[in-house]
């Protein structure tokens, strides 16, 4: 009777390890239904046209719909709250803008925790920001734009695509540093902001330097400096903040991609690896490179949580050191 039972159980075992497929073969089969991207911010900006991008050539490369939508507001942070909620089952994904470390201590109330309840995926890569003047204007360096505002007190604007924008913090810590005071004017977006620095209505703008370089380049705006620890590659003619009297300061765009926690490991595993496959095709990294002067890093999944969870702890102190709302 015992030995019946042990044969029984034995085959009922072996039955078993032939049906079910071992864990390490989970996800291999990602994926098997539409992939769904959200990108958290409208049309015009970055994150869109890159969401797009990739969605193409994952779609080429895999032979599965990926689908961006757009689900927009509260600085990005509606389409992330929508991801961070999904089921985790590999098949939502949000593309993320520098804003994203900013927003846990911009948005006190945000309904989800940008630490644990997002997968970490990918840092796609990082850019500088552009500090730049009208051409007419007599600021040469950023040197000069310290001078002239040691002068005159509050005397100088600047503007930015926002309250609370990577561009308004890194303007804030510069004016600690230097002694400075200037006149922050938040716009609603890169566009208006632009026309203003470009019709002299505001001295100064810092904003990427894929938005600002093609006005630097065609001699409308002089960039004063740009943000990185080194110079761009797409103003390699302008010297860095740390080249002007701020050694090792650096602050840097960046654009990143997430899914929902308690994702499987073997699907975030085979996204990144088909990611950076999608990344090391050279018409896709020129392509982030002119258009968006960025760097591409792609970085791992772990890497990429260490690097957010720096970035939020640097930025939450700038916004809560200088008590910074959202306008």
């Amino acid at each position: 009777m015992i030995k019946t039972v042990l044969r029984l159980a034995a085959a009922t075992i072996a039955l078993g390890l032939l049906t079910s497929p071992p864990a390490f073969a989970q996800g291999t089969d990602w994926p098997a239904k539409p992939v769904k991207f959200i990108s958290p911010f409208p049309p015009g900006g970055s994150v869109d046209p890159l969401a797009r991008l990739v969605a193409a050539k994952m779609a080429e490369a895999l032979g599965q719909q990926f689908i961006v939508e757009n689900k927009t507001g509260a600085s990005g942070s509606i389409g992330t709250a929508f991801v961070a909620k999904a089921p985790p089952d590999g098949y939502t994904y949000v593309f993320v803008f520098d804003t994203h470390a900013v927003n846990p201590t911009l948005l006190p109330n945000l309904p989800f925790d940008t630490l644990k309840d997002l997968a970490p995926v990918m840092v796609i890569g990082t850019s500088a920001m552009a500090i730049t003047t009208q051409a007419s204007k007599p600021y040469k360096t950023f040197a000069d734009v310290i001078a002239a505002a040691k002068a005159k007190p509050g005397a100088i604007s600047y503007g930015t695509v926002g309250a609370g924008s990577l561009g308004h913090l890194t303007m804030t810590l510069l004016q600690k540093e230097a002694g400075i005071q200037l006149v922050h004017i938040p716009y609603k977006g890169g566009g208006p902001m632009t026309t203003d620095v470009l019709g002299g209505q505001i001295e100064l703008a810092i904003a990427s330097v894929a938005q600002q370089g093609p006005h630097v380049r065609g001699g409308k705006l002089r960039a004063v400096a740009v943000t990185g620890d080194k110079r761009s590659h797409v103003l390699p003619d302008v010297p860095a903040l740390a080249e002007q009297g701020f050694p090792g300061f650096s602050a840097l765009a960046w654009w990143g991609i997430f899914g929902t926690a308690g994702t499987p490991k073997p699907v975030l595993d085979k996204f990144h690896a088909e990611l950076v496959k999608v990344f090391n095709r050279p018409e896709v990294r020129k392509q982030l490179t002119e258009t968006l002067g960025m760097d591409v890093t792609a970085s791992s999944q772990e890497d990429t949580q260490k690097f957010l969870v720096s970035q939020v702890e640097r930025w939450g102190k700038v916004v809560r050191e200088n008590n910074i709302r959202m306008e």
